[in-house]
């Protein structure tokens, strides 16, 4: 190999490894610069990211949302019910468990101071209650009008079919008291239209007061649709509800004495200046040891309902039975077998209640 030919091939072995050097240094700045770009992407996106345990922007799309507030069969927020009924819905636990042949569609049996269920039947149920509904006229009458006030008996008043006090002088006017005895004894539907439009000038508004009350009380199957419950339709309630209205309504003194009565003659515009009034509660007319109250119900669609209440030394009691064909007898099972097996008194003698009461 001649002399040239040597220093040739070391020219180009020279060419080729710095070629070489050049791109190896060129692949590690491209490969440190990629490097450098995934660090700072880390940086930025940590430095956004918010401190641990704050809130995050988007966190209500996930958040759970709080419950919904019940609301009563009119549309209206329910408040806690005004008397806690404890063990209901647990038939088998109850204390008293009396079988009857024809038994009612719904009904209770509870202690009115501690709300404790000693029977039930459908509870919960809701049912066509008829005259029951005066319990809520009566309720809101003594919470907005003093006995002594004055009502103007309209036409449509003195119109109302049904029960009725009967001889209610249209255009005149009546003492109030004396209404609230029309309504619960002989169950006016006039007199609750009368006192209806006293403490609320229109029926229609007293409705929406009835059922503002009910929410209030609690009263979660409870709806209105009139002031006397001659009309079924949209006027409906239950056993439990209708043991939280009793509580109520005798919370109320007025209330309470007017319920308690047999008969009564009061102060009435009309020939010989006195109106007699008598009370439909079978309890009160075959007079059952202690009855306190409190008021019957009667429509086709409703059948034959009752309320009623009673009192032995100082155990206060309470009984609901609806659509029944014997609600007095019914009601007084329930109530000796309260007092005398659950509360252990000693039982009294009772007048007899014939058939069908």
């Amino acid at each position: 190999m001649t002399p040239g030919r040597s220093r040739e091939r070391r020219t180009l072995a020279d060419r080729r490894r710095r070629h070489r050097r050049r791109r190896l240094a060129f692949a590690a700045a491209a490969a440190a610069a990629l490097l450098a770009v995934l660090l700072l992407g880390v940086v930025l996106v940590g430095s956004s990211s918010e401190p641990r345990g704050a809130p995050r922007a988007d966190a209500h799309l996930h958040a759970t949302p709080p419950p919904r507030q019940r609301l009563s069969p009119a549309g209206l927020p329910l408040a806690a019910p005004a008397l806690l009924l404890t063990g209901l819905k647990t038939p088998a636990l109850d204390p008293v468990h009396l079988a009857f042949r024809k038994p009612p569609r719904a009904g209770l049996l509870f202690n009115l101071q501690t709300g404790q269920v000693l029977w039930e039947r459908n509870p919960d149920k809701r049912m066509r209650i008829a005259s029951l509904t005066k319990m809520m006229t009566a309720l809101l009458t003594v919470q907005n009008a003093s006995p002594h006030e004055k009502v103007l008996i309209s036409r449509r008043a003195a119109d109302m079919a049904g029960s009725k006090v009967g001889v209610l002088p249209a255009g005149h006017h009546v003492r109030l008291e004396s209404l609230l005895y029309g309504l619960m004894l002989p169950s006016g539907n006039d007199a609750a239209v009368a006192l209806a439009e006293r403490v609320s000038h229109r029926v229609s508004t007293f409705v929406r007061r009835m059922n503002s009350e009910a929410a209030a009380l609690g009263m979660g199957c409870t709806h209105y649709s009139s002031p006397s419950g001659y009309y079924d339709r949209g006027n409906f309630s239950c056993a439990s509800d209708l043991a939280i209205l009793a509580q109520a309504d005798l919370a109320q003194p007025r209330i309470e004495r007017v319920v308690h009565t047999l008969s009564a003659a009061l102060p009435f515009p009309i020939k010989g200046g006195k109106l007699y009034l008598y009370n439909n509660n079978p309890l009160l007319i075959y007079h059952y040891p202690g009855t306190t109250g409190l008021k019957t119900g009667y429509t086709e669609a409703a059948g034959r309902c009752l309320v009623a209440t009673a009192e032995r030394h100082g155990v206060r009691l309470g009984v609901v039975i609806l659509n029944s064909t014997e609600p007095g007898i019914q009601a007084r099972d329930l109530l000796d077998s309260g007092f005398e097996d659950v509360y252990h008194l000693k039982a009294v003698h009772e007048p007899p209640m014939p058939a069908g009461a």
